[in-house]
């Protein structure tokens, strides 16, 4: 039985693409578990028509899918509320980015899959690379695709283990071409698409990158640290003297450099800010569209556990810089400026400005690259 007064374990199985293998690993590691003891179910599986995988399945018990009706058409979902009766020791949930029908409980998947794990019930799950959302503006440059469903970075971080299930791009697409991974329609569709050699290489480093990322989070030993003077204890952050700060305005690339702003705040293990600023803290003044915007973006960095402020201001340089002095932040993500004929505005930008005032700290201009061709 699970422990309900101590939350599960989480064991993510990390791959760059469809069929490299992660979900066969993950049953293969179900079964073994299984076989030593454990009470193991499968929450989840998604076949995709692949034999050998499927086969990995045998002997273990699923849960069955609860059905959701959505205009007029019925679909399967994972039943987490009969998963949470079952109470297992360990549950197998495939396609952890999935987003949930509407009208479900929980949006996403990723979701379902916190409530099992504050039941106290460890999960194994997958996912790809591409659906990490800190990596969602470097995805879209590489393979030309937005992915829609992505994980926040936090939820990755609280993993015990992200294990990468590893194959050469060449090996995957001789699997691709085999008909392993898709029937031939839809295999051909991916060949001319997201499965280009060169967008699966590109991928494949994202992954080990990620992967080694996630491994030296994990060797932090607050142990081997010193003590602190008069007995007071050291966080992981206390001797981090960075702190990042994202600029928000209405505009599309807001979102973009928020992502970068916390990848880096997650890489130096530190915090980030998100902060818009305007005249008037209620926005009273501010268009319908571009209000809605605003707070978008703002929801969208506490989505992502990022503090997020809107603060009160004439001139948003100064405010942006006074905060940041004020809150210790070294480093200040801004949007870059954008063109005006054969001209950048930097003289009147913020951006500009900031720089002028922000001698002291580091500011990054974040390039809004375009899509390759």
């Amino acid at each position: 039985m699970p422990d309900a007064s101590s939350p599960g374990k989480l064991r993510i199985y990390l791959g760059y693409a469809a069929g490299v293998g992660k979900t066969y690993q993950m049953l293969s590691d179900a079964a073994e578990l299984k076989q030593s003891g454990r009470d193991v179910v499968i929450g989840y599986f998604e076949p995709h028509g692949r034999a050998d995988t499927i086969a990995r399945t045998r002997g273990l018990e699923t849960v069955p899918r609860r059905k959701v009706e959505y205009r007029g058409t019925e679909f399967e979902e994972m039943d987490t509320d009969a998963i949470l009766r079952r109470k297992p020791q360990i549950c197998v949930v495939d396609e952890f980015p999935h987003t949930n029908v509407p009208g479900s409980e929980r949006a996403k998947r990723w979701q379902e899959v916190q409530a099992i794990l504050e039941a106290g019930i460890d999960v194994l799950t997958t996912m790809n690379i591409q659906h990490l959302e800190s990596l969602n503006d470097q995805v879209l440059r590489i393979s030309g695709i937005q992915v829609r469903e992505t994980i926040p970075d936090w939820v990755v971080q609280q993993a015990e283990q992200v294990i990468m299930v590893d194959l050469t791009p060449r090996a995957l697409l001789n699997r691709l071409i085999r008909g392993v991974v898709y029937a031939p329609d839809k295999a051909q569709k991916a060949l001319d698409h997201f499965f280009k050699e060169s967008t699966l290489v590109a991928l494949r480093e994202l992954a080990l990158r990620q992967t080694a990322h996630e491994v030296e989070i994990r060797q932090l030993d607050l142990e081997d640290l010193p003590p602190m003077p008069n007995g007071h204890e050291l966080s992981a952050n206390a001797n981090r003297n960075e702190r990042m700060l994202a600029y928000i305005t209405a505009d599309p690339s807001s979102a973009m450099v928020i992502r970068r702003a916390k990848r880096m705040a997650d890489y130096l293990q530190t915090d980030c800010f998100a902060v818009a600023v305007h005249p008037r803290a209620d926005l009273r003044d501010v268009q319908a569209n571009e209000r809605e915007a605003l707070e978008r973006h703002l929801n969208f960095a506490r989505h992502l556990h990022v503090e997020a402020r809107l603060l009160e201001g004439e001139d948003a340089a100064v405010s942006l810089v006074d905060f940041a002095q004020r809150n210790g932040v070294t480093q200040i993500f801004l949007a870059q400026p954008k063109q005006r004929g054969m001209h950048t505005v930097l003289r009147r930008s913020v951006a500009q400005r900031v720089v002028q005032l922000a001698r002291d700290l580091q500011v990054t201009v974040v390039a809004n690259r375009e899509l390759p061709g």
